[in-house]
């Protein structure tokens, strides 16, 4: 008779079981599958995001390396046109003494005028007035 404790109904019945498992366990299976695959397309799309985030960085490096190198080749133009303005304003140093000492001079010949207008004045009224010549003006 069919009772449990018949070995071919405990063979049949434990088949069952399993038969009733296997879904469950395929079910299972498929989704430990697709959280695994969607972990793996998120880690690969976060480095993909990464990796051209660096790719950017280096590109705008890049990018500013050369800006910059041609400020490199405009400061060192502008150095050497400082350097030229230097070794010229050296030689009109020399003038600039020379027209300062004839200025200085200037004005010392320009009070020596003036005290000698002042003389020949004072001589002419003398001379007016001992000769009693009228003025001329």
């Amino acid at each position: 008779m069919l009772t449990k404790s018949n070995p071919i109904v405990k063979q049949t019945t434990n088949m069952a079981e399993k038969t009733d498992q296997q879904p469950s366990r395929d079910e299972l299976a498929e989704s430990l599958n697709d959280l695994f695959t969607s972990v793996f397309a998120m880690v690969k799309s976060e480095l993909q995001g990464t990796n051209n985030q660096l790719e950017l960085l280096e590109k705008m490096n890049l990018r500013v390396g050369e800006e910059y190198k041609g400020y490199g080749d405009v400061a060192s133009g502008l150095r050497v046109f400082v350097e030229q303005l230097k070794s010229k304003s050296g030689s009109f140093d020399e003038y600039a003494q020379k027209i300062e000492t004839i200025d200085q001079q200037v004005t010392e010949f320009e009070a020596v005028i003036s005290m000698l207008d002042r003389y020949v004045s004072a001589l002419e009224s003398k001379l007016q007035s001992a000769c009693h010549i009228p003025s001329p003006s």
